[in-house]
């Protein structure tokens, strides 16, 4: 995964002073890079069954999709409240600085369906967290987190305890 950490952009002092955004946009578009990720990670999940893969707004809307075709599975997305049109389940957390809330439609997910949850970035857990509490509201059963991006410095994986997490390129400090 050197390959596609080398891809990855390193902007310090973003949003705020003493932290550093890792920016993937500088992978994205890179074809062979944006190939790769998607693959490596279908290659994550090959041989996990999964009726729906959840992507989580915005950057998770990028990979979920590509994972969902690669795996067989359907695609819902996770949206910022006010952006779904039907009847919807929704969830506050916390977050670093504040508070946030996500939605998604009730039908979404059926009672036994098998999901997998996608995003770009495991930083603190706490949207992660908050997206597998969404499922297991509605019935649905976590079966697995992937994510490109894992800032192992951060308590994320900690907060998924008891589900399989799995990503791609890690940084410790």
């Amino acid at each position: 995964m050197d390959e596609l950490k080398a891809l990855i952009r390193e902007v310090p002092d973003f949003p705020k002073p003493g932290i550093n955004f890792y920016d993937i946009t500088t992978l994205l578009k890179h074809p062979q890079g944006l190939r790769r990720t998607v693959d490596a990670m279908a290659d994550e999940f090959r041989g996990i069954q999964a009726d729906t893969v959840i992507g989580i707004e915005a950057r998770g809307f990028i990979f979920a999709p590509a994972l969902a075709y690669h795996m067989g599975a359907g695609f819902v997305p996770v949206r910022k409240p006010g952006k779904l049109p039907a009847e919807c389940a929704s969830i506050s957390y916390d977050l670093e600085y504040g508070q946030d809330a996500l939605q998604i439609h009730r039908d979404a997910i059926g009672e036994g369906h098998r999901v997998i949850i996608a995003d770009d970035l495991l930083a603190t857990g706490g949207t992660a967290r908050a997206v597998v509490d969404l499922v297991r509201e509605l019935g649905g059963e976590v079966v697995g987190l992937g994510f490109v991006v894992e800032l192992e410095f951060l308590p994320g994986r900690k907060k998924l305890e008891g589900y399989d997490v799995r990503s791609l390129i890690k940084y410790q400090s």
